[in-house]
């Protein structure tokens, strides 16, 4: 098994790069299907350069529609469990990467703020997805701070999570 990477440590270019390498020489593509995180998680894919050999596309679905329309998730599980849940996030990796013929998908979901009134506690649940070679791990975050550090927070587990699932693959 690969290494595993430690929650919260930042994932570094030469990790994304061994990311995209292995990518690249199995043949294999990754996408994105990003809620809260807007793009930010393949826009961080994408600073590395060569990206573009296994990043070919990604999915920015913001609201109940997109997510439904666009990669597939089901409206009787955005209904019971809503957007932010386990369940919405697992549908997201799994719908990106079948769209989007990859091996890969990271899917990000979450409520980034500001609170809704003083007795909202819902601020920095995040739901992070990743589905490789149509395994899927989904991990719930709780993260702090303002709406950007809550985003930037959930990009960079992301990408972690992305990071073990391919780099622990055997073969």
């Amino acid at each position: 098994m690969g290494e595993k990477k430690k929650k919260n440590a930042v994932v570094t270019d030469r990790e994304l790069r061994k990311v995209q390498d292995v990518l690249r020489k199995r043949g294999e593509l990754v996408t994105t299907v990003e809620s809260l995180t807007a793009g930010m998680i393949s826009a961080r894919l994408a600073d590395i350069p060569g990206s573009s050999d296994v990043l070919k596309r990604a999915f920015v679905t913001y609201c109940d529609e997109a997510k439904h329309e666009m990669v597939g998730v089901k409206k009787k599980t955005l209904k019971k469990w809503t957007a932010v849940s386990r369940q919405t996030a697992k549908q997201m990796a799994k719908g990106g990467a079948k769209k989007a013929g990859a091996a890969a998908c990271v899917s990000a979901t979450g409520y980034a703020g500001p609170p809704s009134g003083p007795d909202d506690k819902t601020v920095g649940l995040v739901f992070l997805g990743c589905c490789y070679r149509d395994r899927i791990t989904v991990e719930e975050h709780h993260y702090t701070g303002q709406r950007n550090d809550i985003r930037a927070q959930a990009m960079n587990d992301a990408l972690r999570l992305l990071y073990e699932m391919v780099i622990g693959e055997k073969n």
